[in-house]
């Protein structure tokens, strides 16, 4: 393979050249004592896996014994085992891993990967929970207890906050769900770790999201009053919901003519709407619903809460059509594709670190598909087997900037 149409070294190239990946990595740390190999040179193995999607360490394990990273300079003695892989991400530093992910997303805004937002003209994300791993033992601290039929499962579990709408559906940052240090802890509940979340990603990002989406999870006076407290647009899917202001705005708007009519490919869309006012919430908020008409005759009803007053009403259906994005691109695509519901380790710092890096690998995997690449492999396996094949042909010379040390 022609070193030009090398797509392993194009992405490693475009994370140095673009990211600075490597002097970044530099600076990461852990507690390890007198150790056999150095912390830069695990993450840069670790990360290289999950930007080529293995699924387990057993599997990067194959691919260090088979001599597939013996290219690289940085290991040019021998490459480390899965063993002190281990043991590095369990005493690692947390906040090294997160600055790494904070700059490129920073990065990315800063070289215009978001254009003008993501969504006429807003930059919204969305934040939903997710399950890591169930698993019978071996459990730590820090795992959540789930009981399922009379057998206990230790879990940790995760909000994530994701960029949604047009370009790169980036990872702004995630928080853990943590457990309560009780008998048959069930967690502290998704709410208050997106609560965190929220306030952790406006501080570290600030003026970045104009508007945030959750589902119906979050249609309580908890959520909404942080999102008017940050200053930031609230678009909340509405379901079953035994609040009584709900239920009232909700008899009242069946009751109304539609605003707004239109087309969006085979459905078509009446959008109703109201301005009520919830229990322990000071300002005013919009209730929609868009009703939708399939060609076939099929009906169905999306119902949604949210603070801004004044958006336009397509828009909104927009946002909430675009909050799937973080379930298909990016959790049901990590799963799929980088096994994240598997425990690659347990304990210490772990999890936190490899949610980081895999986090970080799909960050850099997606600004390399849209923005370097420009979409030109347009399947995510094709390229995923186009960097496999760079890796196994690269040579030595040709990849001698892969070392950190």
């Amino acid at each position: 393979m022609n070193l030009r149409e090398n797509y392993f070294i194009k992405l490693v190239k475009y994370a140095k050249k673009v990211y600075h990946l490597d002097r970044q990595i530099e600076h990461i740390t852990d507690n390890r004592i007198n150790p056999s190999y150095k912390t830069s040179n695990i993450i840069s193995l670790v990360l290289i896996g999950f930007l080529l999607r293995i699924q387990s360490f057993n599997q990067l394990n194959l691919m260090i014994k088979s001599g597939e990273f013996s290219s690289f300079s940085a290991f040019e003695d021998k490459a480390p085992k899965v063993d002190a892989i281990r043991n590095s991400l369990k005493s690692i530093n947390l906040n090294a891993l997160h600055r790494i992910n904070e700059k490129i997303i920073k990065r990315a805004v800063r070289n215009k990967v978001l254009g003008e937002g993501t969504i006429d003209g807003y930059t919204v994300a969305a934040i939903d929970g997710t399950n890591l791993f169930n698993i019978v033992k071996p459990s730590c601290d820090d795992c959540i207890h789930m009981n399922r039929r009379g057998k206990i499962y230790y879990a940790h579990a995760c909000t994530v906050m994701s960029l949604i709408g047009d370009g790169a559906n980036l990872v702004v940052d995630y928080e853990m769900i943590k457990h309560r240090k009780e008998a048959n802890d069930t967690g502290e509940g998704e709410i208050i770790a997106a609560k965190r979340l929220l306030n952790k990603a406006v501080s570290v990002h600030k003026g970045l999201i104009d508007v945030v989406t959750y589902d119906a999870l979050a249609c309580n006076s908890i959520f909404i009053n942080e999102c008017l407290k940050l200053n930031i647009n609230a678009v909340i899917r509405v379901k079953d919901n035994y609040n009584l202001a709900i239920r009232k705005v909700k008899k009242e708007t069946n009751t109304k003519r539609h605003t707004k009519h239109w087309h969006d490919g085979q459905y078509e869309i009446c959008a109703f709407e109201s301005i009520f006012h919830m229990d322990g919430v000071q300002s005013a908020l919009r209730y929609v619903k868009f009703a939708k008409r399939k060609s076939n005759g099929e009906r169905s009803q999306v119902l949604i809460v949210t603070t801004a007053l004044d958006m336009n009403i397509k828009t909104l259906y927009r946002i909430m059509k675009a909050r799937w994005n973080i379930e298909n691109r990016v959790f049901n695509n990590l799963k799929n594709y980088a096994n994240l519901d598997h425990c690659f380790v347990h304990g210490g710092n772990a999890v936190e670190a490899i949610l980081y890096l895999m986090f970080i690998a799909s960050n850099l995997f997606q600004l390399f598909k849209t923005r370097r690449l420009k979409n030109h492999v347009p399947i995510q396996t094709e390229l995923i087997r186009l960097l496999h094949r760079g890796l196994y042909q690269a040579d030595k010379k040709s990849i001698s900037f892969l070392n950190t040390t």
